[in-house]
């Protein structure tokens, strides 16, 4: 497994970078946010690490010049920037999970290996189709009654674990770790504001309303 990280403190990429190799990986180091968007889309990884505060380009602008290239890298963000505003800006902009400052590296392994699990939660290339709503994975096309819908990564992201689950009751702890990753913050309402999102987006316009809340339980997509 291949691992891109861009990070600009020495110590930090060099103790990532050891905890990693010591684990079996192979791990590549850019030390700017020029740098790192270059060798992201020009190699091929299977993760992306991504420090916030970069010279040259901020990790926000990294990871969504990495997403115009690459759609499907998982990419996890590390911010010393704690706020929901922040991890929110981070999402927005592609990043599948976020790691505040300091980190234990057994805590960075474990989001590893969930980011890398939830890609088989879904088949890319697949197209799942709930009611009139349908989603083409290969494309990355969301169309309800032939109508496109414009969604952002991490709504796209929360739709597809919905729709390749549909008629299943998901609870927050799974749409947690499978969105937005283990050791989410679950004090936060930060599922709720995108399932709002989405709703706005897939049910406001249409008479038949298809994400629906199972009280106590969590959300569920059904025909």
């Amino acid at each position: 497994m291949n691992i891109l990280v861009i990070e600009d403190e020495p110590k930090v990429a060099a103790f990532i970078k050891k905890g990693l190799e010591e684990q079996g990986y192979d791990v590549t180091v850019a030390y700017d946010g020029s740098t790192g968007q270059a060798v992201a889309v020009e190699k091929d990884f299977d993760l992306v690490i991504l420090d916030i505060m970069l010279p040259h380009h901020n990790g926000f602008e990294v990871c969504k010049y990495i997403r115009v290239y690459k759609k499907e890298i998982p990419i996890l963000m590390l911010t010393a920037l704690g706020t929901v505003k922040d991890k929110v800006t981070g999402l927005e902009n592609g990043a599948d999970d976020y790691l505040t400052k300091p980190f234990h590296f057994d805590e960075l392994l474990a989001r590893i290996k969930a980011l890398m699990r939830r890609q088989t939660i879904v088949t890319p290339g697949k197209k799942y189709v709930v009611d009139d709503l349908v989603m083409d994975c290969y494309r990355k096309m969301v169309t309800r009654k032939n109508k496109e819908i414009t969604l952002t990564a991490k709504e796209y992201t929360l739709l597809e674990v919905l729709m390749a689950n549909k008629n299943r009751v998901l609870s927050r702890v799974f749409i947690s770790e499978y969105v937005w990753g283990i050791n989410f913050d679950r004090g936060t309402n930060l599922i709720d504001v995108y399932i709002n999102y989405l709703r706005g987006k897939i049910d406001k316009d249409f008479e038949k309303k298809l994400i629906q809340t199972v009280i106590g339980m969590g959300y569920v997509i059904k025909d």
